[in-house]
């Protein structure tokens, strides 16, 4: 990539990305898949040619599916989402037809290290709890239930696992949810944060919390 003028991110060796003039081109890699973007058409369709000359490929088109997530276009904008990675995970955990929840965790619950001494799997619950964290991309609405799920990682117990089946009910009443990216003319970034203070009720910790905006999303 670097002949082709790429410039490797620092922060994400997958990346690479070229400036011409005003315009940016960027390639994404994961093993064998690549997403190529940028406002450079011409410069887009050079890349394009240069990897079939180096490596055999399939072009697929228009974004669609990378990794798990859904890419949707319309004229509102961008949509992003992982339903049929919800539905894979309700699948494999026996949660299709399980109750729909409102919200992904209790209020003021009182999850903590001591809360139930009956052991769990611990395996099957770093599972759940890896995948949920990896759904929380585009679901940000599970991102607190899961962070608390995340705490218990190395001695888990039945109150815990029934936390995170409670993320899997709620994710039962709307899997297709996702974020949507509007056309707002700008790419403007914005970061907000904040923290509560002693707000755990079990061991009196403090959690913080933060939202980043692009473009207005």
């Amino acid at each position: 990539m670097k002949k082709f003028g790429y410039q490797q991110a620092n922060t994400d060796y997958t990346l690479f990305i070229k400036h011409k003039a005003s315009k940016v081109t960027l390639l994404i890699i994961y093993v064998d898949d690549m997403i190529v973007i940028g406002d450079d058409t011409v410069e887009i369709e050079k890349l394009q040619k240069r990897l079939a000359s180096e490596f055999e490929m399939k072009d697929l088109g228009s974004l669609k599916y990378f990794l798990g997530v859904e890419v949707t276009r319309s004229k509102h904008g961008l949509f992003l989402s992982q339903r049929k990675y919800v539905m894979d995970l309700l699948a494999d955990t026996g949660m299709l037809d399980c109750k729909p929840a409102d919200t992904p965790i209790v209020e003021n619950h009182k999850l903590g290290v001591y809360v139930d001494l009956v052991p769990t799997n611990k395996e099957r619950y770093q599972r759940l709890v890896g995948r949920l964290i990896y759904l929380s991309l585009t679901r940000p609405n599970i991102a607190y239930a899961v962070s608390v799920a995340s705490q218990f990682m190395h001695s888990p117990s039945e109150d815990h696992m029934a936390a995170v089946m409670c993320i899997l009910n709620y994710l039962k009443s709307a899997p297709g949810r996702g974020l949507l990216f509007k056309k707002n003319g700008h790419l403007d970034l914005e970061g907000y944060t904040d923290t509560d203070y002693a707000g755990n009720i079990t061991e009196r910790r403090s959690t913080s919390g933060y939202f980043t905006f692009v473009g207005g999303n």
